[in-house]
């Protein structure tokens, strides 16, 4: 073969490597980022915790194995600045200590069961109560607060990471034992995908969601009640003092809880009553079904960092930080006040197993519950 023809047989097929036109050795698809794992550290009882580091894009999230914990999302503002946009800690022995369930998957059952107890196929169960007289995320040791399994899985749309977990029959008071998995996908569109998938063999409870805390200026850009919040959600359902739904589902036109069209998320609060102030609601979305569809869009006119979320879900809590308090001190030292972070928790309606006309949630062996959300990421 002549010396030109065999130099070109050479630098062609290290070209189309060079521009990303071939499948990786984990077989995804063009464009489809990549994956690294590290250590994070250890639970009290020697456990190790890993850390996913998924990359696709301008995008970056990192996740561990611990709570299923969103702990950065890193993405551009309109000049292209990549910052880590959720709320979080630097080391694993923040999370260990106790946190408002900063980036965690949440369950078995997310947000709030009335006194601690229900009554499902003529048998009483009884939950730990601890957020007043409820229960809150699952109990004392949800879904937040355990080791997942790990694996890199092979996708289309960019790097996949899938947690799984088998929680016990009687876990935290629940029946049944429930097998859940969570996959994690950073898409080239600037997108993080979360699946949820769970199964049983004895009717029970289930309602998963993410907690993550977002500021789209960075943590230590100060509050977000400047964030401009558009919801499709035409309706609400009020709660008492306890944040327990009434039962009721009630439109939001003409009360400080419409955010039908975009407004700053602490326009109204001069309107809200109780302490401290600020939004801690359930929205009842529109267009609940098997495809994701838009239920909340954020703005920060600051960075220009856009947040748009997705749901399969019927209801979105919406949740404005207003319990954080400066005693927790986050990443780079930032300390984290009150309004610092928002939350945009995709799931079906808080206390659902109390309310008929809720959405179910019960889930029955021979059933297989699947949610997902997006968090869609774009900048003006």
């Amino acid at each position: 073969m002549p010396k030109r023809v065999a130099l070109i047989a050479m630098v062609v097929p290290l070209l189309w490597v060079l521009a990303g036109n071939t499948e990786g050795a984990d077989g995804n698809a063009k464009g489809s980022g990549r994956i690294e794992k590290m250590d994070f550290g250890k639970t009290p009882d020697g456990t190790p915790v890993e850390m996913y580091v998924l990359k696709n894009g301008k995008m970056t999230a990192k996740v561990i194995t611990y709570g299923g914990i969103i702990t950065e999302l890193h993405v551009p503002d309109a000049k292209g600045k990549t910052t880590d946009i959720v709320l979080g800690f630097d080391h694993l022995e923040g999370y260990l200590a106790g946190h408002p369930y900063f980036g965690a998957a949440v369950g078995r059952v997310a947000n709030r069961v009335a006194k601690g107890k229900f009554t499902l196929d003529g048998k009483e169960y009884t939950l730990a109560v601890n957020n007043g007289p409820n229960s809150l995320h699952g109990g004392l040791k949800g879904f937040d607060k355990v080791v997942w399994k790990a694996e890199e899985v092979s996708s289309p749309s960019g790097p996949a990471l899938k947690l799984s977990y088998v929680s016990r029959d009687g876990e935290e008071g629940y029946p049944g034992n429930v097998t859940a998995t969570i996959t994690y996908t950073v898409t080239a569109d600037d997108e993080l995908r979360i699946d949820y998938t769970a199964t049983t063999d004895q009717a029970t409870p289930i309602n998963l969601t993410n907690h993550s805390y977002f500021n789209l200026g960075g943590p230590a850009s100060g509050n977000i009640l400047r964030h401009e919040l558009f919801l499709t959600a035409d309706k609400y359902t009020p709660a008492d003092d306890t944040l327990i739904p009434t039962g009721e589902i009630k439109p939001v036109q003409g009360t400080p809880f419409d955010f039908t069209s975009s407004t700053q998320i602490g326009a109204r609060f001069a309107q809200l009553k109780g302490e401290p102030i600020g939004y801690d609601l359930n929205y009842v979305l529109p267009a609940a079904g098997k495809e994701p569809a838009l239920a909340a869009r954020v703005h920060d006119p600051e960075s220009g960092r856009i947040l748009e979320v997705l749901t399969t879900e019927p209801g979105i809590q919406f949740y404005s930080g207003n319990f954080l308090d400066g005693t927790l001190k986050g990443k780079g030292g930032v300390v984290y006040q009150k309004h610092q972070g928002f939350c945009l928790e995709a799931q079906h309606f808080p206390d659902s197993i109390h309310h008929p006309n809720f959405p179910s949630t019960i889930l029955k062996p021979g059933e297989t519950y699947t949610q997902t959300t997006i968090y869609r990421f774009l900048a003006r």
